[in-house]
């Protein structure tokens, strides 16, 4: 019996993660109330402190949820620098740009986490770093430390470019600098 409830707590936990790491990305933090992210979890609001001590708590986990999530997509890509190119132009869609919900937690939070506490910074550092390390791989697989430089600009340049996307009215505009985004990180790759 007291198996089964450590479990479940467990997974509840983890949908509350799931639940608001798309709710924080549509939303922002700031946004989003604990009543709304329960709400989205099927739980009540009395639930929250049975496995957060805080929302900064919930942030900071679903900060790292959202990265270690992303990074591990990237297994799903063909290996070195053509999966990165299947990357870059993935990311920088206008799919991915009009789904903040579903899409990398840098475009989305970047703003707000710099606002945050130490914890979320904490797990948004180590987060970036993983991303920036994968990309490093992918750039010189044979000795990853010598594309360090390479991998900050280029993923600087993804989420940039995306996130100057998501803020312009003017669609076509939006379209290209999506486009010319694309064109600039493969021309830094090279």
């Amino acid at each position: 019996m007291v198996r089964y409830a450590k479990e479940h707590k467990q997974v509840t936990r983890q949908r509350i993660i799931e639940k608001a790491g798309h709710r924080f990305k549509q939303d922002g933090i700031d946004g989003s109330g604990i009543s709304t992210l329960m709400s989205d979890a099927g739980l009540t609001n009395g639930a929250f402190y049975a496995h957060f001590a805080s929302k900064d708590d919930l942030v900071a986990h679903v900060v790292a949820d959202e990265l270690r999530t992303q990074v591990e997509r990237y297994d799903t890509l063909r290996p070195g620098r053509p999966g990165l190119e299947d990357l870059i132009r993935e990311y920088l869609s206008a799919e991915h740009r009009d789904n903040p919900g579903l899409g990398c937690p840098s475009a989305a939070l970047l703003d707000e986490i710099g606002r945050c506490g130490d914890g979320t910074k904490q797990a948004y550092s180590d987060g970036a770093l993983a991303v920036m390390e994968e990309i490093s791989a992918r750039l010189t697989p044979e000795d990853p430390r010598s594309a360090r430089a390479k991998a900050i600009g280029l993923f600087t340049i993804m989420v940039g470019t995306l996130q100057l996307s998501r803020a312009l009215s003017n669609r076509k505009l939006a379209d290209e600098v999506l486009e010319q985004g694309i064109e600039n990180a493969l021309a830094f790759m090279r």
